[in-house]
């Protein structure tokens, strides 16, 4: 089986943040205070463009096991990924119909900016998720 590329390493997050678009520095600071508030972890970062906080082991029935970021998010190019979607809850679906201009992917939340979020959304919708990651992966 395959090793997981996405895991902790030593490359500093604030570091990292600094060499992403000067566009998007700001934004990452946001959420990286907000993430570090809402989950009590520092962030760290996992592989070499995803920022993570808290970490939760997964094993699927087919026997595939890791560990990933709890929550997380990466400053890409063209828009930020939000790593917050961890499951078929509900309760996520419904606050991601009120979180503003996004698109979904299929464990991902893409965005181009803070502004374009209601951030009391963002903050109930990572709320939850770490609530049900706790819930599922103990």
């Amino acid at each position: 089986m395959a090793e997981n590329k996405t895991k902790p390493t030593e490359i500093q997050v604030e570091e990292f943040i600094r060499q992403s678009d000067p566009k998007k520095i700001e934004d990452s600071l946001k959420l990286v205070g907000m993430m570090e508030r809402l989950s009590g972890e520092k962030a760290t970062m996992w592989g070499p463009s995803i920022i993570g906080f808290g970490s939760y082991h997964y094993k699927y029935d087919s026997g595939h096991e890791g560990d990933m970021c709890a929550i997380g998010f990466s400053p890409r190019k063209a828009e930020f990924s939000l790593y917050v979607i961890n499951s078929d809850s509900e309760k996520q679906t419904e606050l991601t119909k009120n979180l503003g201009k996004i698109k979904m992917g299929k464990a991902c939340i893409y965005f181009k900016k803070l502004d374009d979020l209601n951030l009391d959304v963002l903050e109930n919708l990572i709320t939850e998720s770490l609530k049900s990651t706790k819930e599922k992966w103990g």
